[in-house]
């Protein structure tokens, strides 16, 4: 028996992974271009529909989780997997919506069970950073936001977002509340967020690819040249008036409720205070964590991480937005994406925290200060709220430990966080096609 399931695990783990990898390289061997970036799709698609197979034979054999969390008094099981990129999950009542970035579908866990149809499936552009990118719940409705296409993998319209009367857990009469920009394959943002009072806010990117010139950035990058062009920005829609588009209106910028954002993957509402917190990614250097206060001029392209005096003198004054210095910052990026506040009962020690989610699989926890406006660390090195670079005892050059501020690892890409009705934090991993469930051991 054991000789049969070694055979097994050697053919599905080492065999087969080897010919599907010799097989694709050849052929990107032999292409490029468009042709080039369809094939890696297609290896993609292969992976995203193996994965879950693969992740219920290691549990029947004992492999144990690559997730771990720090605190003894957690403890973390996969709770669905084989599903296909999921970026954003949301609960309504029992029930969990997961959004599939490249699929363009909304998936339904009920009763703990993932039901094998689909709720909706929209058109999507889904390529590189595009896709079924963002959710929320504004009771009866549900807002998506996504790279509209007219066919899946198709030319992108634009990231557009609509609200859905959530109806005999249906998803019905999709009304299209904001047209943004979709002029780039990278830095689409997508996150939503809604707080206490029905406000909803969502985020997009420079929708500009790395490692452009400073002449491709334009004024709301915080350059002299270039149009208001809708892009590195925070907005915050009016769900009941017409359609967003602010760059096509009489006063853009009253439509902005902060700028100069490079790219982000995060926005979370303070429970307590009702502010708005994100997370946004650097390019070499500086990831961060920001207070958003209305008006925040988050510095890109001039500003990444703490800024100099210099920087902050020579910033372009753009209209009343005012920049200020990130809560937290990484100096290698590290590329932080969904953040939260824990409010359950089995969550309580920690009910003056932000968990904060990263693509390398980590979960970070960060104290709030007394008026929840900044963070309290105790490790001398992370007193200057900076996870800055040292040279270890060979010779590397790594970021400072992080222990204090570690809860989880080994999650994977991690797109949001969750919790639910249970009190429990549910983890969405992109790259493992998993929902995560941490609570008290």
């Amino acid at each position: 028996m054991n000789i049969i399931l070694n055979k097994k695990i050697i053919t599905t783990f080492i065999i087969i992974p080897i010919i599907i990898i010799v097989t694709i390289s050849f052929s990107l061997y032999l292409t490029t271009g468009d042709q080039q970036r369809d094939i890696i799709q297609d290896l993609r698609f292969i992976r995203d529909n193996t994965q879950g197979l693969i992740k219920n034979t290691e549990r029947t054999i004992g492999v144990p989780l690559d997730a771990k969390i720090s605190d003894n008094n957690f403890q973390v099981e996969e709770y669905i997997v084989g599903l296909n990129t999921p970026t954003s999950i949301k609960f309504l009542e029992n029930n969990i919506l997961i959004l599939e970035k490249n699929t363009g579908k909304v998936r339904l866990i009920k009763n703990g069970i993932l039901q094998s149809s689909p709720i909706l499936d929209v058109a999507v552009s889904y390529h590189n950073e595009q896709g079924l990118l963002g959710i929320a719940v504004i009771k009866p409705h549900v807002f998506l936001y996504y790279t509209e296409s007219d066919k899946d993998g198709g030319e992108s319209i634009g990231n557009h977002i609509y609200k859905y009367d959530w109806i005999d857990e249906k998803l019905t009469n999709p009304k299209l509340i904001a047209k943004l920009p979709s002029k780039s394959l990278w830095h689409n943002g997508g996150k939503l967020a809604s707080n206490m009072d029905g406000d909803l806010f969502a985020v997009i990117g420079d929708q500009t690819p790395t490692g452009s010139t400073l002449d491709k950035y334009r004024v709301l990058q915080n350059t002299p040249q270039g149009d208001i062009d809708d892009t590195s920005a925070i907005f915050k829609i009016d769900t009941e008036g017409k359609i967003l588009q602010p760059m096509l209106s009489e006063n853009p910028t009253e439509n902005y409720y902060a700028i100069g954002i490079r790219n982000s993957f995060g926005l979370a509402i303070d429970p307590i205070t009702g502010n708005l917190w994100d997370t946004e990614n650097g390019m070499t250097n500086y990831d961060e964590i920001n207070l958003v206060e209305p008006k925040f001029n988050s510095g890109w392209v001039q500003i990444m991480g703490p800024a100099s005096e210099d920087q902050i003198t020579s910033l372009p004054s753009f209209e009343n937005f005012i920049y200020s210095d990130p809560e937290f910052s990484w100096e290698r990026p590290t590329v932080p994406t969904d953040l939260i506040f824990p409010t359950s009962t089995q969550f309580e020690k920690y009910h003056n925290t932000l968990f904060v989610a990263d693509c390398l699989g980590n979960i970070y926890k960060f104290t709030l200060n007394s008026d929840r406006t900044g963070f309290v660390l105790q490790t001398p090195h992370l007193t200057d709220l900076t996870a800055n670079m040292i040279i270890d005892d060979n010779g590397n050059q790594v970021l400072e430990p992080l222990d204090e501020i570690l809860f989880g690892t080994g999650f994977g890409c991690i797109t949001d966080l969750e919790f639910g009705p249970d009190g429990f934090l549910y983890v969405s991993s992109l790259s493992e096609n998993t929902i995560y469930k941490i609570g008290p051991t």
